[in-house]
């Protein structure tokens, strides 16, 4: 292939129709898939009411789940940057679901940890952000945030379906609910996942992959042109500060901040004196919110990551310092605010993260590479959902976690700011 043919751009990595009906199922998986595993935040506190457990035991199951996904994550980047991922994804949403619904059969804590933490983690893993991500990137070389966006605004989705779960829940019981859903995206998800979901041609991607190598001009730093000749490995990609604070930085956003807000959001506003149902609609609408913070988190493919990044986690801490101002539902109108402005912050952050990881380490081996960041992410949430629960057991209350949640907010901003992505991959020299 001569030089003037790897340069020409390819309609297939813009956004041709392939490239979006990709995009749009891997969205659909995002939304339907971690719909079945947020939902915890709904069922936690129906099994702990039916069960008489401590929410601290309870959470265990959450915190298992992240834990596992996290720990699978590398494996099942890896395989994807190998194999077909459309047999991966299916196959991980038929485990997911199965597992799911299995649940409602369950009447020890060791099933949930079993069903829940354990198996289904391991269908979350085959079908979640490592591997969907490096499925659709080839497709979006020049606009990785906005396919970001879009992956994580189907996890925003899948947040709004608290409300749906809370009427199943009310109307047939916990146990039927997790049935209907499970059952409901296992014959819905996977046949689509099954049919639709590939990867580029191997010639489109590797043109890709040698145009994102190389700097667009002569003229371009010489840091800039050594980063971008490297042909990035995990082992490389580990071996680099860049690698760890993006690791670290996704460990306390990701992990400690967003996971302890999803499990004990529901739970907070029930404390406070809110009805299960009006607790699960605040929770919609960060759901909501944070769908709209995920598509508008794009424009970092424009400004820079940094520039986008750092003010949505000033806007995520604003949020949740509302939460020390909500003592009980006389003024609703506060927790909705809440949902808003944290909703939309939290939103923002987590495609420009994974698009810095992108922009810093493409190749060949970016599946194994995010997903060892998604196991960061993951250490953390594996913590946050246990932690927060057997805080609020010992002292009664949400402070401290609130004050953990603000701590991650601020460690995560700082540690992109030093990780400085748009120094090593300006934006006017992205692919």
């Amino acid at each position: 292939m001569s030089t003037a043919q790897a340069e020409r751009p390819n309609p297939a990595h813009n956004g041709s129709r392939r490239g979006w009906l990709v995009l749009g199922i891997a969205f659909l998986v995002m939304s339907a898939g971690f719909a079945l595993r947020n939902a915890f935040s709904v069922f936690y506190p129906a099994v702990v009411a039916d069960f008489g457990w401590s929410r601290g035991s309870a959470a265990v199951m959450f915190s298992l789940s992240i834990f596992v996904y996290g720990l699978l994550s590398p494996l099942a980047g890896g395989l994807v940057d190998r194999h077909k991922p459309q047999v991966l994804v299916s196959l991980g949403i038929v485990v997911l679901a199965g597992c799911v619904a299995l649940c409602s059969l369950a009447t020890q804590q060791w099933q949930f940890y079993l069903l829940y933490g354990v198996l289904g983690a391991v269908g979350v893993a085959m079908m979640g952000i490592t591997v969907l991500a490096a499925t659709v990137l080839p497709w979006f070389t020049r606009r990785r945030a906005l396919a970001f966006a879009v992956l994580a605004s189907g996890f925003g989705v899948s947040l709004v379906s608290a409300a749906l779960v809370q009427y199943l829940i009310t109307t047939f019981g916990w146990r039927h609910a997790l049935l209907y859903s499970g059952i409901a995206v296992m014959v819905v998800v996977a046949p689509l996942a099954l049919a639709f979901l590939r990867k580029p041609p191997k010639l489109v991607t590797s043109v890709a992959s040698s145009a994102g190598r190389r700097s667009t001009d002569a003229s371009a730093p010489a840091a800039v042109a050594r980063w971008h000749a490297n042909e990035w490995t995990l082992r490389r990609a580990l071996r680099t500060p860049q690698f760890w604070m993006l690791w670290v930085a996704g460990f306390c956003q990701l992990g400690l901040a967003e996971k302890a807000a999803i499990a004990h959001q529901v739970y907070f506003f029930q404390d406070a004196g809110y009805t299960p149902m009006a607790a699960a609609s605040v929770y919609s609408v960060f759901g909501v919110v944070f769908v709209l913070g995920s598509l508008a988190s794009s424009i970092s493919d424009r400004l820079g990551r940094e520039r986008v990044y750092l003010p949505a986690c000033v806007l995520a801490a604003a949020g949740a310092l509302l939460l020390f101002a909500i003592e009980d539902a006389a003024q609703p109108w506060m927790a909705y605010l809440f949902a808003v402005v944290f909703g939309f912050g939290m939103g923002m952050m987590p495609p420009v993260l994974f698009a810095a990881v992108a922009d810093l380490f493409h190749g060949k081996s970016y599946g194994a590479i995010q997903g060892t960041v998604a196991f960061g992410f993951s250490a953390g949430g594996a913590i946050s959902p246990w932690l927060a629960g057997h805080l609020h057991d010992v002292s009664g209350n949400y402070d401290s976690t609130l004050f953990m949640l603000l701590g991650a907010l601020v460690a995560c901003g700082l540690l992109v700011a030093l990780a400085a992505p748009g120094r090593h991959v300006p934006i006017r020299r992205r692919d």
